[in-house]
């Protein structure tokens, strides 16, 4: 006969149940004070965690495996399984284990998922990089048309544009987005593009992206009937917001957050930079990931989260409005030129909290008192701007930004009536209004304060009633006060005359306790006090809850406004103390930099060695100059720099910023391309050289005449003469057919002979000076041709054996002597002892000190006196001379 299998316990039921609901996610199971993980979920989540993984009971005759983690810790460890490409849904006790026992002695406590946490829908401070955006994106595809919308719910921006797929990589490299939504079944389209990109992909229902159903679901949103009050969306666009909509809907369990009206960007609008130029130029990733060494850390002076979260964006997405760039040009140049306000600007605006993020915590309910305060003291410190600027007359975007900082007197007023100055995080907490505020709320706090004092009065009095100089009056939450006397004196307390005032509850090994009649009676008068206080602070904090977001769309703009207001003082603050100076920008295809700066490397410099880097000239201008420069010059000369530096400054224009040049004049730049430096990638089968053939093959297709390319060399993965080949057609092609503005690094000299048959084309290179068989580079540009690569010398920098380098320099000698008279490939192998005969062995050379480097050994320059330093010279040419 078999046995009965047991039978699932109420509990884990209850968990199969929810779990059923959520077959994707982590759940985190609340169990009083823990999170509780089971079965495969457990397994996952202890080694993603490095947690200890336990077992509790068994569930059909298997041992059930189980671990968890504290509840008030729970947010780190999101964090970490959040960036192992897990999803956590959140499953909360939505009633106490008393209230369930009213149902029945058996009852289990009501469990429900409030949240899914993804790695787009993150809200709390200490899982997102306050100075980065987070980013959810939605890509819809609607027959021919696409496009991807994005949104970062704790700031409240909602943005969408039209784009063709072929587009995507490159938006998502600008974005950076953290989670991009997809229609189920289309996944393996688009899953090369987004995992280049580094961004989690997450199906949904097709009928997310329904643009009839996603339409209203959007409208609905934000109260209108229809979209058409924010602009037109085509169908596509309505689609991809919809599906943001939806997505949200399911992750926070109907607790929207707090979205500003969708933004429609057009596509042309910025300047085209794909994913490779990002990564080459290092603009706001370095090669090896981080944030240290790139454009972005370089440059960034801003105080605040938010200044520091438009920097990204604005660096990310140099704009091609002439009027929108001289803007910005205009804001930057009356900090420059008003030095000591802007001062004052940056040391109110250092004291402004992150308004958009506490606002949109508090949209979803995640918020505190503490968020309430920052609101407060964001438009605290926005009062005082307006104070130290409403007098001046300011530039457009400036005038913009602090009309958006008036208007919160009425908010602010309430604000700083409600809230003491430094509140608690949480409501629950208590004590964050203010004395005076609320009338009840003092009457219950006197009570509650004044009790604590009456039950002190009430102890001394009973220690003199009965002579027990230790006895005491304690709390607990199972007996509420009581009186208690160590065990010795039990015997007096529990006889007469003491025993008709003292009623015995508890004898503990050491302690005896007892109540009176008027403790318990002051018992309840305390406790009604302290819970009504609370109670009433939380209605209170419901309430304030309200009216700030009623002020939502106003606090939203003073946020974008402060962030406006940091950027353009800090850009001014950068351009005055490291010497950038305002560039010229147009419509024309001038591109002209005088003493240009890599700023990056010039930053490195300083800090590594002090050193100070060599400012060049370009000019790409075309017209009676070439529009290309093809650049030679041997290895660790700077060629590679200089190609960045006049990306980046080109980029910095048009982002609104000052250079790091003495003068700059620049054209529009419609697309930006960089392929410098490549690796292999492993993944799809692709040595070095394929990818940078993908990589130049994607800048021929798509460069137009208002395109800067630079291009670095081209060809040299492969054989001698089909890299040359590659290379040279190449720069034909960028002349001929792309006709863009280009520099083009090569060690092909051959390739200089161009500059005489195409007009557009002149010959740089980088100075290099050679003394004494070694090579200094002098980092300087000039126009002509470099007349040889200085590789041996270059290979002896690098600590080549001195026997490795001598035997170069003979192998060099003799192709240098076969080119010359016409020999053949085959005469030179046969020359050459290497081949020919066992070679002499070679010994590596070594030399000693010589006297007058033992002599300058011996000399302190501090300690000469001007005669002893003639002298001293004097001796140092005569040992010289001895020497040679």
């Amino acid at each position: 006969m078999n046995a009965a299998k047991p039978a699932v316990t109420p509990m884990m039921a209850q968990y199969l149940e929810i779990k059923d609901s959520h077959p994707d996610a982590l759940l985190f199971y609340r169990m009083g004070d823990f999170y509780e993980m089971f079965f495969d979920d457990a397994v996952a989540a202890a080694e993603a965690l490095d947690i200890a993984l336990t077992k509790r009971g068994k569930h059909d005759g298997n041992e059930i495996p189980m671990c968890g983690v504290p509840h008030h810790a729970a947010e780190g460890y999101f964090l970490t399984l959040i960036r192992k490409g897990f999803r956590v849904a959140v499953c909360e006790q939505m009633e106490s284990p008393a209230e369930a026992k009213k149902r029945g002695y058996k009852a289990v406590v009501r469990r429900e998922v409030v949240r899914l946490v993804t790695p787009g829908t993150l809200t709390e401070d200490s899982l997102l990089d306050a100075r980065r955006h987070n980013f959810l994106a939605a890509f819809a595809q609607v027959r021919d048309e696409a496009a991807l919308a994005w949104a970062d719910i704790s700031t409240g921006a909602l943005h969408v544009m039209s784009l063709p797929q072929v587009r995507l990589g490159a938006e998502l490299a600008r974005l950076a987005p953290s989670e991009i939504l997809v229609a189920e079944g289309s996944e393996a389209d688009l899953a090369e593009t987004v995992s280049d990109m580094g961004v989690s992909m997450t199906p949904v229902s097709r009928g997310s992206f329904d643009s009839t159903a996603a339409g209203k679901r959007v409208a609905a949103l934000f109260g209108t009937q229809d979209l058409d009050a924010f602009g037109s969306f085509t169908r596509s666009e309505t689609g991809a917001l919809g599906a943001i909509v939806d997505y949200l809907e399911i992750t926070q369990k109907g607790k929207l957050p707090l979205l500003r009206p969708p933004v429609k960007e057009i596509t042309g609008g910025t300047m085209q930079i794909d994913a490779a130029t990002r990564r080459n130029l290092e603009l706001t990733h370095s090669l090896s990931g981080g944030r240290s060494g790139t454009l972005l850390s370089t440059m960034d002076r801003t105080v605040t989260s938010a200044g520091a979260r438009l920097l990204e964006r604005r660096l990310s997405s140099p704009s091609l409005s002439l009027d929108t760039i001289h803007n910005r040009q205009a804001a930057v140049t009356f900090n420059v030129e008003n030095a000591h306000m802007a001062r004052d600007l940056r040391d109110l605006l250092r004291k402004v909290p992150d308004l958009d993020r506490a606002l949109s915590r508090l949209s979803l309910d995640r918020g505190g008192p503490r968020d309430m305060a920052a609101i407060r003291n964001g438009l605290a410190q926005a009062a005082d701007i307006c104070g130290l600027m409403g007098s001046v007359e300011l530039p457009a975007l400036l005038t913009d930004a602090l009309q958006n900082l008036r208007g919160h007197d009425t908010l602010l007023d309430l604000l700083d009536q409600a809230l003491i100055a430094d509140p608690p995080l949480l409501a629950r907490d208590g004590g964050f209004i203010a004395p005076g505020y609320h009338e009840e709320l003092d009457e219950s706090r006197s009570l509650r304060d004044e009790g604590r004092g009456v039950i002190a009065g009430l102890q001394a009095q009973y220690s003199e009633l009965t002579g027990i100089q230790s006895l005491k009056i304690k709390h607990n939450n199972v007996l509420g006060y009581f009186v208690e006397t160590t065990a010795k004196h039990a015997d007096a307390m529990m006889s007469a005359p003491l025993s008709e005032t003292f009623i015995h509850r508890q004898t503990t090994a050491n302690q005896v306790r007892f109540t009176t009649v008027e403790l318990s009676e002051l018992e309840t008068k305390i406790l009604n006090a302290g819970g009504n206080a609370l109670e009433i602070e939380k209605r209170l904090f419901s309430s304030l809850r309200e009216e700030i977001l009623k002020a939502s769309a106003k606090v939203s703009g003073a946020a974008r406004a402060l962030a406006e207001l940091d950027l353009q003082a800090a850009l001014a603050d950068l351009a005055a103390a490291e010497n950038w100076n305002l560039p010229q920008v147009n419509d024309s295809r001038d591109f002209e930099i005088n003493a240009g700066r890599h700023p990056v490397v010039e930053a490195a410099l300083r800090q590594q060695s002090g050193a100070p880097f060599v400012a060049n000239d370009c000019d790409l201008s075309g017209g009676d100059d070439a529009s290309i420069w093809l650049l030679t010059g041997p290895n660790m000369a700077g060629k590679s720099t200089f190609l960045r530096q006049n990306a980046l400054i080109a980029l910095l224009a048009q982002m609104g910023s000052y250079v790091p040049a003495e003068s700059a004049k620049i054209g529009i730049v419609s697309q930006l391309f960089s392929r410098v430096g490549a690796s292999d990638d492993l993944a799809r089968g692709r040595s070095t050289f394929m990818v940078e053939m993908v990589e130049t093959a994607a800048i021929l297709n798509q460069s137009d005449d208002r395109a800067m390319v630079i291009l670095d060399e081209i060809g040299r993965g492969t054989a001698t003469y089909d890299g040359l080949s590659i290379a040279w057609a190449t720069l034909e092609y960028l002349h001929e057919v792309n006709q863009c503005r280009a520099l083009f690094a090569t060690h092909y000299h051959e390739m200089t002979a161009l500059a005489g048959k195409l007009k557009g084309v002149d010959n740089a290179t980088v100075s290099v000076k050679e003394f004494d068989g070694e090579v200094i580079f002098l980092h300087e540009v000039k126009r002509g041709a470099a007349d040889r690569s200085y590789g041996v010398q270059v290979a002896q920098l690098a600590g080549l054996p001195p026997a490795v380098i001598n035997r170069a320099r003979d192998v060099l000698d003799m192709l240098e002597k076969n080119e010359r008279e016409g020999g053949s490939q085959k005469a030179i192998i046969d020359d050459l002892p290497l081949f020919a005969a066992a070679p002499e062995p070679m010994q590596a050379q070594k030399s000693g000190p010589s006297p007058v480097d033992e002599r300058l050994d011996e000399i302190i320059p501090d300690e000469l006196t001007p005669r002893e330093a003639l002298n001293l010279l004097y001796e140092l040419k005569g040992l010289a001379t001895s020497g040679d």
